[in-house]
């Protein structure tokens, strides 16, 4: 496998990848993919990666990506993003979303975030695992948050701190 920079060029394949996510019912709360115009101006423009397949038969198809979206418009959110990652249904239990989260972290901190943040169901065991190995820890609950096809959910509020990054390293220019 290989990781490298997200561009529009690799939507129709990453909005397949997202699309089987939502078919699956626990992978978020968004009942359609959106277009790239969309997704690209809710998304932050850096730390979004594709996992290209690089196995013999693979021909670099894309197998997984992540991407942070900001958490707030607020300047003293700057630092703070939350995080996707979605991995193609043939391609899950391989690997690719810890490498994808792993890269995310790293790329993120480069960038200046200093927290990660991620809502994720309950019931989504592996990406719970996934982000519990990368250093996340469970700060809540959020106990009927909202509904999926008429049924009430819970997601679990996971955060990350970077031990690089954080408030003796970053200047924010925010007013007061």
């Amino acid at each position: 496998m290989k990781l490298q920079a997200m561009t529009a060029a690799h939507w129709p394949e990453v909005q397949t990848i997202y699309m089987e996510g939502i078919a699956t019912g626990d992978a978020t709360f968004t009942t359609t993919a959106p277009s790239w115009e969309e997704w690209d101006s809710s998304h932050l423009r850096h730390s979004r990666l594709v996992a290209l397949d690089d196995e013999p038969t693979g021909h670099g198809q894309v197998i997984g990506w992540a991407a942070l979206s900001p958490v707030s418009g607020r300047c003293v959110y700057g630092g703070v993003a939350e995080v996707s990652v979605y991995v193609a249904t043939a391609a899950r239990g391989r690997g690719v979303g810890h490498q994808l989260l792993a890269a995310l972290i790293e790329e993120s901190e480069g960038n200046g975030i200093w927290t990660l943040q991620a809502g994720i169901f309950p019931e989504n065991t592996a990406s719970v695992s996934i982000h519990a190995r990368a250093g996340f820890r469970e700060v809540g609950r959020r106990e009927r948050i909202g509904q999926l096809h008429g049924v009430w959910r819970d997601t679990l509020l996971l955060e990350r701190r970077s031990a690089v990054v954080g408030a003796d390293t970053v200047r924010t220019s925010c007013a007061s």
